[in-house]
């Protein structure tokens, strides 16, 4: 199960308290005050880790707590210091106030890293307390509790090439071929239920990543379908292709579909329709395509050089369009 939202209660550790004990050596007398301090509780830190893609890990864990500090011991010994607790996000991912909706933070690059939850202070023992005038203090500090917050992580992919398209366009068959990954592909409408993230790589070993975004259809903004459950991963992607199934025998118009898409991202967020992209006419391969992709041809109004027709099934031209994307994303300052 791909899991892309969560909300978690987090909790810092609370710090040790502080005790009360004497020095007890056989001939001093009057020893003195010998209690020591707590251990400080742990903290939590959020880390974007690379390797980490869906927000999976907390699906069954939504309470997450750092070890407490120990109390202090006798001798002025002070307690151990409780254990950080260190959660792995995906890149991409948005904090936010779970009950305000402000985003707290934004993890775009991997190894960044915030202490989300500060953990408490260590209270002070009585031999912290001893003075001139009080030479035998009955007093100690408890340890203060650690920081706890209610937050929202909602993970955006973040992306070279984004690849949209309405269902069964062929976007899994494509990026399997691309990529060399093994996706779920079957003949009916929403086989692809969660993003699938693949690499690209290129003979002189530069590589893009590319994400299937599940099918939109019409009203995709207004939560039909899938619904913006996927849409907001196209947001981060830096480029787009448009997959578009060449059904003769399904009376549908190509040129619409291509429409349609772009009236639902504008629906969702304007600025997606200004990232650069490409389009793929899908499968070339079967009969009776040629008069769709001409029609298509004769009213497209953008630059010709952005429009391929493919099979994803056969592999038909896949490589100048593999090349295609290349140039797409390095324009867009590749991250690789």
């Amino acid at each position: 199960m791909f899991v892309d939202t969560v909300v978690l209660n987090l909790s810092a550790g609370k710090g040790g308290n502080g005790v009360v004990a004497w020095r007890r050596e056989k001939y001093i007398p009057k020893g003195g005050p010998a209690g020591g301090n707590g251990g400080n509780g742990g903290s939590v830190y959020l880390v974007a880790h690379k390797q980490v893609h869906s927000l999976e890990d907390f699906r069954n864990r939504r309470i997450l707590k750092a070890q407490n500090g120990m109390d202090g011991g006798s001798s002025n010994c002070t307690g151990k210091t409780g254990q950080d607790l260190v959660l792995k996000i995906p890149l991409g991912t948005l904090i936010k106030d779970s009950k305000t909706g402000e985003i707290l933070c934004d993890f775009t690059e991997a190894g960044q890293e915030w202490e989300i939850c500060r953990g408490g202070i260590g209270g002070k023992g009585n031999s912290c307390f001893k003075t001139a005038t009080h030479q035998a203090p009955f007093v100690c500090t408890p340890g203060t509790a650690g920081e706890a917050v209610e937050v929202e992580l909602e993970l955006k992919l973040i992306a070279d090439i984004g690849f949209v398209g309405m269902p069964n366009a062929g976007k899994s068959t494509l990026i399997s071929q691309l990529a060399h990954i093994q996706v779920k592909i079957a003949p009916y409408p929403f086989t692809t239920l969660r993003p699938n993230l693949g690499i690209v790589e290129f003979d002189d070993f530069s590589r893009i990543l590319i994400a299937d975004i599940p099918g939109i259809i019409e009203d995709a903004h207004e939560n039909k379908g899938l619904g913006f459950a996927f849409l907001r991963h196209i947001e981060r992607t830096s480029a787009l292709v448009y997959l578009i199934e060449l059904a003769p025998y399904q009376e549908r118009d190509p040129f619409e579909e291509f429409l349609m898409l772009r009236r639902e991202l504008e629906a969702y967020n304007p600025a997606m329709l200004e990232k650069p992209f490409v389009v793929a006419l899908n499968k070339i391969d079967q009969e009776d395509v040629a008069p769709l992709a001409a029609a298509f041809r004769a009213r497209y109004p953008y630059d010709p050089s952005t429009l391929f027709e493919i099979s994803a099934l056969e592999g038909t031209h896949t490589e100048s369009f593999k090349q295609a994307i290349r140039s797409l994303a390095q324009q867009e300052s590749l991250r690789f």
